[in-house]
């Protein structure tokens, strides 16, 4: 395994959706490469696999391990960080052992979501994890999936505690106010996420990068290559042609089900199924992604 305490290098890690197939919706390895090939190909700096739209907590143990190995093996040497779903220690720390058995060595980090607002508690959680597994820690602070508001100066508390935190991703709402107040007192790389739809103002804001998923990453990369040139201007030029698609795969409670849409109609994914209760696109929506796919060159209705 790589030097587990190496932080997360600067730029885009990508969020991979796990696609299913058939009436049992089992996973699907033939589109989960694709996917990462997507990424890969870019390329992005990293891969991240189980995350929240990887759907990882509707995964049985078996499904887990059978991702995280197809995705390890089809990114050819890129990084990878594995997302656990538990937010209990005990069943976080069986999520991550199956984890760090399947990447290997291409393993980047384990990203743990807050789970309290103490940051005692939260420092806890971490140093458990870590420990049982040796593996660097990605914090996410995800309180719209977690339920936990924690504020900036809990995370800095929790960091000063956990010197084996690697990265944070911060999706609390303003996320560029909190990643501001996050990137001026340390230098854990801290990335913004929710699907790039606020990218600019959080690299304004001292992000290091996107770890996001969204149906075409080249966008994401090329406001990511572009501010690194010439900052805002150039990264709002290249970002912009992107930014509606962004914003209609962000919708809340459907965004995953968007997404897989989305990647379905670009060749990627074969079925565009999401495991109940996460709700499928609405029919009304159709026409509406047809529209904006149709604007991009080489979309396929």
């Amino acid at each position: 395994m790589t030097d587990r305490h190496t932080q997360l290098g600067r730029g885009l890690w990508g969020i991979l959706a796990t696609p299913f197939t058939g009436p049992d919706r089992h996973v699907d390895e033939v589109s989960l490469r694709r996917e990462v090939a997507l990424f890969r190909d870019l390329p992005a700096t990293g891969l991240v696999a189980l995350g929240v739209f990887g759907e990882g907590a509707a995964l049985d143990t078996a499904e887990q391990r059978q991702v995280v190995e197809t995705v390890v093996d089809e990114a050819r040497g890129l990084p990878v960080v594995v997302g656990l779903s538990a937010r209990h220690t005990a069943p976080a720390i069986e999520q991550a052992t199956t984890a760090v058995r399947a990447a290997g060595d291409a393993l980047a980090g384990l990203m743990v979501q807050a789970n309290t607002a103490s940051p005692e508690a939260l420092t806890r959680h971490l140093t458990v994890i870590h420990h049982a597994t040796g593996a660097g820690i990605v914090l996410q602070d995800y309180p719209v999936v977690s339920g936990v508001r924690i504020s900036s100066a809990q995370i800095l508390a929790t960091l000063a505690e956990c010197p084996f935190v690697v990265a944070v991703k911060s999706e609390a709402p303003p996320t560029a106010a909190a990643i501001a107040e996050l990137t001026a007192d340390t230098d854990v790389p801290v990335f913004g996420g929710l699907g790039g739809v606020g990218l600019l103002d959080e690299l304004a804001a001292g992000a290091a990068g996107a770890m996001t998923g969204f149906s075409r990453p080249e966008g994401l990369l090329a406001a990511l290559q572009a501010w690194k040139a010439g900052q805002m201007s150039a990264a709002h030029e290249a970002y912009a042609r992107w930014l509606p698609l962004a914003n209609f795969e962000a919708q809340p409670g459907i965004s995953l089900a968007l997404r897989k849409e989305a990647l379905r109609r670009r060749g990627i994914f074969a079925d565009a199924a999401v495991r109940p209760p996460a709700p499928p696109m609405p029919e009304a929506l159709s026409r509406i992604l047809t529209m904006h796919l149709d604007v991009y060159e080489g979309a396929k209705p």
